[in-house]
């Protein structure tokens, strides 16, 4: 594991809001514990909080009165972000186009007056970590947005840190390129062991990058939790919802059996209160007609992805429901397809 020279520190954040001074409430009271070596993503649509939360564990922004930032036990609240030791990583990046890939790097070290053979050699380590050597001594301006993205990671962790705090570091970049970029930080966090708080909208990063995901709406947080129970048991609708893909049906409950308008789904553990289930695309499937099964709909549209086809099938909903189909066949507009559901993956809210 590659020596970040301070150990990972645990931070918590006990009744932070934040309201600005004309009136805007950005963020309701928030209590938050994060590990040590932790990687929390806050995810949500824009004006949720999520940055304003990352501002403030940055020392960017202080909380209103009452609000506590400790790290390691110790109340940091009122001290500025160079005070802090964190790293941070911007969405715009804030490079200094004046200086090159290595003056960039190195400028955290140099105003911590750092001897110049401790500022070459962490530069060295730095650029070779990122796989931009070749890099050092070009100008900002001569560079791709990919490449831009790692300076600034350099830069962050240069300073070996005690917590690497990203606010939407990929959002500029192409969709191969995130991926791409989204698996190494991955990596790079996983290599340094280090408290990782990571500020995101897209649900994705969200669930490759996060320990654990706070998602956020309206300045609160909605649900906290590990990637897969965010996503397979959402505690709210928002959730539900904000999380991948959700389809839905309206009915009732009678004899374990879910009647809607498409028919029926045998589920001996529903509650008899439902009047709506929820359930994601994959836990949906097309099956042959002669296949038993109690729902029926008619194909709405079909999108041929390669590995995939993308279903929308009309069941007399406003929605229609989406599945995604893994099946060696065409499916046309008009076609009617019987449907079978997992009752593992159905969801009551």
């Amino acid at each position: 594991m590659t020596d970040t020279g301070n150990k990972p520190v645990s931070i918590a954040l006990t009744n932070c809001s934040k309201t600005f001074p004309d009136g805007t409430r950005a963020l309701e009271p928030l209590d938050l514990a994060i590990h040590a070596g932790e990687t929390v993503v806050f995810l949500g649509p824009s004006g949720c909080g999520k940055t304003t939360t990352l501002r403030i564990i940055a020392g960017l922004e202080e909380p209103d009165a009452g609000g506590k930032v400790l790290f390691d036990g110790v109340d940091v609240t009122h001290l500025p972000i160079e005070q802090r030791n964190v790293g941070m990583v911007f969405q715009s990046y804030a490079l200094f186009p004046n200086m090159t890939v290595a003056g960039n790097i190195g400028y955290g070290l140099k105003i911590r007056k750092v001897p110049d053979a401790q500022i070459k050699a962490r530069v060295s380590e730095m650029l070779a970590m990122m796989q931009i050597t070749r890099l050092a001594d070009r100008r900002i301006d001569q560079l791709s947005g990919g490449q831009r993205q790692r300076v600034a990671l350099a830069r962050a962790i240069a300073v070996r840190p005690r917590a690497l705090l990203l606010d939407e570091p990929l959002t500029a970049l192409d969709a191969k390129l995130r991926d791409t970029l989204r698996l190494e930080i991955d990596s790079l966090l996983r290599s340094l062991g280090i408290t990782a708080i990571y500020v995101t909208h897209d649900q994705a990063e969200a669930m490759a990058l996060g320990d654990r995901i706070v998602v956020m709406e309206h300045g609160r947080v909605a649900q906290i939790g590990k990637p897969r129970e965010i996503y397979q048991r959402p505690a709210t609708r928002f959730v539900a919802e904000f999380i991948g893909t959700m389809n839905r049906l309206t009915g009732s409950v009678s004899n374990g059996t879910f009647t809607c308008k498409a028919g029926g789904i045998a589920w001996p553990e529903a509650p008899s209160s439902a009047t709506e289930i929820l359930f994601r695309p994959e836990d949906i499937r097309v099956v042959e007609s002669g296949e038993a099964t109690g729902l029926k709909g008619t194909v709405a549209a079909a999108f041929f992805l390669g590995d995939r086809t993308r279903l929308f099938v009309d069941v007399g909903e406003a929605q229609p429901l989406v599945i995604e189909s893994t099946a060696r066949r065409d499916f046309s507009h008009g076609d009617r397809v019987g449907l079978a559901i997992d009752p593992r993956g159905l969801l009551v809210l």
